[in-house]
Parts: C-alpha cells; sequence; structure tokens
C-alpha cells in the first residue's frame, strides 16, 4: 500500500467537506495511517462524516476498496484444485441461509472458503449461529483454514487480526459515529473482507424489506449494483440476487434453532422460503464453481446432495474439523441445556389470517431474549429465539398457537412475548406469500 506520512489529514478532511475529491495515494494514507495509529479516532471520524455528507466518486471508491483490501494479508489458494467461491448475505431475521448452503455448495465439488460476521442489531450473524452449537470453534488461523478448505472443501472462520484489519478498525468507528449508511463505505466494507480470502467467484443475496439492513428496494438495488460492478472491477466475477426480507426467513430465529432449522434443511425438509432462498443461491454458486453449465443442471445437483445424504455429510464433517459436537447434529433434541418457554397465541376478536409477521419488530424482540446484540462485546444467548408456527397467509383460529418463544430468563421471555405480540398483523383475505427472490442482477442488468 502507498502510504505518505507527510498528506496532512486536516487537508484531506476539508477537501472532503469542500465537495472535492481525493486521489488514490491520500486515501491509501488515510486509511493506512488510521489502521496503524497514526491517525487519531476523533480525525478519522471526521473525515467519515465528512464523505459521508459529500459522497465519493466511482475512483475514490475504488481506492478506499483497495487501501481496506490490502491493508492485511491476501490469500492466494491457488494451489487448491477448483474454482473458489464464496457468498455473501447483507443480513436479516431468520437468515440462515449459509449454514446450509456452503455444505450443499461443497457437495458438489466447488471449494467454499466462508469468513463470516457476528450479528449486530437486528440482523443475525452467522459465526453466532455456529457458535451455538457446543465446542465449535470459528477462530482458526490462516493455516488451518487453507489446510480444512483443501482436506473438505469447506471452512466458515470470524474474520483473522490479518484480515482486511482496516475494515476492522473503520467498520467500529462508522458504528459509533452514524456513518455505516453510506454504499461507498459498505461496499468497501463487504469487498475487502470477501476480496481477501482467495476467492475465484462470488455471490451476492442483496435483502430489501423491514428485517433487512436496507429497507427500501430501491436502495438495495443500488447496494447490489455497486457490489457487483466494484467486484468485478477487481476481477472477480459476481452475481446478485434481490430477496425480499420484509417476513422473518424460515419459522425459526435466533442461534440454535437456527442451526436447528438449518439441520432439517439439509435433510430435505424445513420450511419452503428458506430452500427457496438456498437452492437459487447454490445453483448460482455452482454454476460459478464451474461444476454445472446451466441453472437448471446446478439445481439439480444441489437436490442430489441433499437426497442422498451428502450435503448433511458434508456439513458434520466442518463441525467435527472445527471442534463440534457432532452428535448434536444427527439428534438435535439430545442437547441438555434447556431455555424457558412461552407461547403466543391468536388473540379473540381478530380477523382469521395472518397478514404479516414484521421482521422488524421480531429481531427486536430477539434482542430482548438475548439472540441478538445491540454492541459488539454483548454476548448472545444459544438457546434464545422463537420458532413461528404460523405464517404469513395462514388461515388461524383464536387460540391457536402463533409462536414458541424461548429465553433463559423470565424477565427476558415475559418482554420478548409482549414485544412479539406486536410483530403480527391480521386480515379477513387469505393471500398467498410472494416469492423470496425478487430478482437477479447479472452482467450489468437485471433479469426482472
Amino acid at each position: 500500500m502507498n502510504y505518505d506520512p507527510s498528506i496532512n489529514i486536516v487537508d484531506l478532511i476539508l477537501r472532503k467537506r469542500d465537495s472535492g475529491t481525493l486521489t488514490r495515494n491520500e486515501i491509501a494514507s488515510f486509511v493506512y495511517g488510521y489502521t496503524i495509529g497514526d491517525i487519531p479516532d476523533y480525525q478519522a471520524a471526521a473525515f467519515l462524516m465528512a464523505a459521508f455528507l459529500q459522497g465519493m466518486n466511482e475512483e475514490e471508491m475504488l481506492s478506499l476498496t483497495d487501501a481496506m483490501l490490502n491493508s492485511g494479508r491476501v490469500l492466494d489458494l491457488s494451489d487448491i484444485p477448483g474454482r473458489k467461491v464464496d457468498k455473501h448475505s447483507t443480513g436479516g431475521v431468520g437468515d440462515k441461509v449459509s449454514i446450509p448452503l456452503a455444505p450443499i455448495v461443497a457437495a458438489c465439488g466447488v471449494p467454499v472458503p466462508m469468513i463470516s460476521g457476528r450479528g449486530l442489531g437486528h440482523t443475525g450473524g452467522t459465526l453466532d449461529k455456529l457458535e451455538s452449537i457446543p465446542g465449535f470453534s470459528t477462530a482458526l488461523s490462516i493455516e488451518q483454514y487453507r489446510r480444512q478448505l483443501a482436506d473438505i472443501g469447506l471452512v466458515m472462520i470470524g474474520q483473522t487480526d490479518d484480515i482486511a484489519p482496516a475494515d476492522r478498525k473503520l467498520y467500529a468507528l462508522r458504528d459509533v459515529t452514524a456513518t455505516v449508511e453510506f454504499v461507498p463505505f459498505i461496499a468497501a466494507s463487504i469487498l475487502s473482507k470477501k476480496l481477501a480470502e482467495g476467492i475465484d467467484a462470488l455471490v451476492l443475496d442483496v435483502k430489501y424489506g423491514s428485517g433487512a439492513f436496507m429497507q427500501e428496494e430501491s436502495r438495495a438495488r443500488f447496494l447490489a449494483e455497486t457490489l457487483v460492478r466494484v467486484s468485478e472491477h477487481f476481477g472477480k466475477p459476481t452475481v446478485a440476487l434481490l430477496t425480499d426480507m420484509d417476513q422473518p426467513l424460515g419459522q425459526a430465529v435466533g442461534n440454535w434453532p437456527e442451526i436447528v432449522e438449518s439441520i432439517e434443511l439439509l435433510k430435505g425438509k424445513g420450511p419452503i422460503d428458506l430452500k427457496e432462498v438456498t437452492m437459487a443461491l447454490a445453483a448460482e454458486m455452482i454454476v460459478a464453481g464451474e461444476r454445472a453449465g446451466t441453472i437448471e443442471e446446478a439445481f439439480e445437483a444441489a437436490q442430489a446432495v441433499i437426497d442422498s445424504g451428502m450435503a448433511l455429510d458434508r456439513f458434520k464433517q466442518m463441525v467435527a474439523a472445527q471442534g463440534g459436537d457432532v452428535a448434536l447434529i444427527d439428534e438435535p433434541g439430545r442437547r441438555t441445556e434447556t431455555a424457558l418457554t412461552a407461547e403466543i397465541r391468536v388473540p379473540s376478536g381478530v380477523p382469521g389470517v395472518i397478514e404479516r409477521i414484521d421482521a422488524l419488530e421480531v429481531g427486536r424482540a430477539m434482542i430482548t431474549l438475548g439472540a441478538g446484540r445491540m454492541q459488539k462485546e454483548d454476548d448472545v444467548d444459544p438457546l434464545a429465539g422463537c420458532f413461528l408456527h404460523k405464517r404469513q397467509g395462514d388461515e388461524v383460529r383464536e387460540g391457536d398457537v402463533l409462536a414458541t418463544v424461548y429465553a433463559s430468563s423470565d424477565d427476558r421471555l415475559s418482554a420478548a412475548v409482549d414485544a412479539l405480540t406486536e410483530a403480527w398483523a391480521f386480515t379477513e383475505t387469505v393471500k398467498a406469500p410472494s416469492p423470496r427472490i425478487r430478482d437477479r442482477y447479472v452482467d450489468r442488468s437485471w433479469s426482472g
């Protein structure tokens, strides 16, 4: 990385504050200077806010991504056979897709190196879900990461100290300076990590709706277009799917509950909407990994490894390799820890069809339960969560169980039940749920 310590950070702040543009070297000097501690938080915060308010052009965004990518180690996995493909989701309530997706794709012969994140706010994190499996470690070294990928074609870990270290510092600062929701920062943050993994291609799941990070569809489309454009600038073929997260995805929400639901999908069961999204992304990854020539062939391949049990076996291999209790994958009900439970039922005097379950309200209730976190340092309760027995479009009667809620304390359970009760809306008209996959962005155009 080009780093010029003689560059005055105050001059950069002034120029960006006044709508000026910065050179590649100036942006690299800011990123590296902040990463090594030469630039203090207060100046970096001022820089972030100036860019947030005045914007960044395409070249500045590409320079920021490049600087963050090269702030640490960029892995070379070319000695491992096969085209390495990863998937990134912008997150949402009940989004456990990565957990069944990765072993399905790996079982089809595509190596999947996946570096994931933790949940913050109302959206869950893949690492928290995996770590709800007793003994499972996401803290592998790069050498362990490479070895496991070569051995079983699948590894799922957290960000290491030497992968895009600038992103870790800058994300924490963005989080406390109200500069998170800025597309150039989001793109640089996501892609600096993904491009450093050593992948050959990338598939994106960009979500919108009340349970997503981007709630407006138009903004989610713009983010998808930006992510694809930037990723391909760095030589990585990329496809983006646009998915609806206005309702929770699947029926389970919470860390261990979502692992159980993921296991069900790998057994060929599970909710239809979860399977819809998982299989669509799997097909894209299988084609990108050159293990199928068409999306239709890739769907068939993904279904075949589920039907044969190969996908579930690959998941168990990963769990064993990363120290998890494989016996619980075979029989999740054998888990000895228990949670307190409560039920939410259909109240009297409401119409007989579920119109909507507000995903944002469900996500907020998960924080109340302890299944999510508001600060990065917060602990999460692996058993806390809920199971949605009734979903959008279902006909219900007074007294029917809508959801079962799990928590570690009576206080949390009571508060979450009150919050979750507000998430349900009822109507008199039966309406089939809309498809989750709403669009596909490839070759710089939406397929419709």
